[in-house]
């Protein structure tokens, strides 16, 4: 039996809400790529990752299909490995190399904007109207959002995944990371029913993307 841990990545700052994370520490090196899809669509939750060794080589599965990279699992496993004393300077993706930092409770990644999934961007002119919208249906990931306070650099954003296998994303690190790049600039996003993502450009092509993480559990899983 192996251990799974399960977090909530991008939890507020009272540690509420998230998104959802499995992530096995050990017992994934050489787990078939079927077999790591399978355990993803039963555990169901918007990613899972498998660490396959101790210099931070991940792989990450939706329910439907294995990602390059993403980034809540990316930030979550990061916070994982520091929180339980094996802090990491970067994780390997199939996309390549992500650089991590923490900063006291917070752990925040580095990445290229371009790694993030196709989203078709949809700014809307306040945030009622991104809490409104109702799920756009379709085959295109969509990320709906509005300035809550432009000058602050704060957003009301609500994802939608369906190439993933995920109606609606709760915390969707790599379409923050992607919109932080369009835009230029440091934001706060506020998105689903109460995650918290910060991001800013790095000026070097990368952008950073963050945030706090929770332990919620750990338990027996039949791997193999």
């Amino acid at each position: 039996m192996a251990e799974l841990h399960v977090l909530r990545v991008f939890v507020n700052e009272d540690g509420e809400w998230g998104n959802p994370l499995g992530v096995f520490l050990e017992g994934a090196a050489g787990l078939s790529t079927a077999r790591r899809q399978s355990v993803a669509a039963e555990l169901r939750f918007s990613e899972t990752v498998f660490v396959e060794d101790r210099e931070g080589g991940i792989r990450i599965h939706t329910p439907v299909v294995e990602m390059p990279f993403a980034g809540h699992p990316c930030v979550g496993t990061a916070w994982l490995l520091a929180h339980l004393g094996r802090p990491v300077a970067a994780l390997r993706v199939p996309a390549g190399k992500v650089g991590v930092d923490s900063d006291g409770g917070e752990v925040f990644v580095r990445a290229q904007p371009e790694w993030s999934p196709p989203f078709d961007f949809i700014q809307l002119e306040h945030p009622a109207a991104v809490r409104a919208l109702a799920p756009p249906g379709g085959d295109d990931n969509v990320y709906a959002w509005a300035w809550i306070d432009e000058a602050a650099g704060t957003i009301r954003a609500r994802a939608f995944v369906p190439g993933a296998g995920i109606t609606e994303d709760e915390a969707t690190g790599s379409a923050t990371l992607a919109l932080s790049a369009r835009l230029s600039r440091p934001i706060v996003v506020h998105q689903g029913r109460g995650s918290v993502l910060q991001a800013r450009p790095l000026g070097d092509g990368l952008v950073e993307i963050g945030g706090a993480a929770v332990l919620d559990e750990v338990r027996a899983y039949p791997l193999r």
